[in-house]
């Protein structure tokens, strides 16, 4: 598969997790985001706009580059994000960090340096497991996702090959 195939999975994958996140988790059972979920939703955006620019632009070798660097980083940071929950959640109890204020308040009363140190410290509500399937908590799927993410962003992005969107198009 070419990146372009790629690309598209990357841009219907982000969005689809975004809106299950959204509509399922969030407004169906009522599970309310974390700061750290919230940075990982974002980390989602971030792959799929630079997934989304490839596709309008079908950039050539140093832009193809640069779209492939831009979703490398996002699933990159959305991979340390999920980590850092991950291990917030496997914490004895008696080290979980106290539960701090919400998002929406660090964003409005702190700079945004300060806001993300605060995050990735974590809170109590960071380290709360909400929902499991298969015995999976949703940070340790999402970790497994920005891991397959990653990996695949990396080899877009080292890969030789100079024309990604050669082909049936390309001709």
């Amino acid at each position: 598969m070419i990146a372009k195939g790629w690309y598209w999975l990357g841009l219907i994958g982000s969005l689809l997790l975004l809106a299950v996140a959204y509509f399922y988790f969030q407004r169906q059972l009522g599970l309310d985001p974390c700061p750290l979920c919230m940075f990982q939703r974002a980390a989602l955006v971030g792959v799929a706009f630079f997934c989304l620019i490839g596709l309008l632009t079908r950039p050539k070798k140093v832009g193809a580059k640069l779209v492939a660097f831009g979703a490398t980083i996002f699933s990159l940071l959305g991979l340390l994000v999920a980590g850092r929950q991950v291990w917030l959640q496997h914490l004895p109890e008696d080290r979980v960090p106290e539960c701090g204020p919400g998002l929406d308040f660090m964003l409005d009363a702190f700079p945004l340096s300060q806001v993300i140190t605060q995050v990735f410290q974590g809170s109590g509500e960071c380290a709360e497991v909400q929902w499991t399937w298969l015995s999976f908590s949703m940070p340790e799927w999402m970790l497994f996702i920005f891991l397959v993410m990653s990996i695949i962003c990396l080899r877009i992005l080292f890969s030789r090959e100079r024309n990604y969107f050669s082909g049936a198009l390309g001709r």
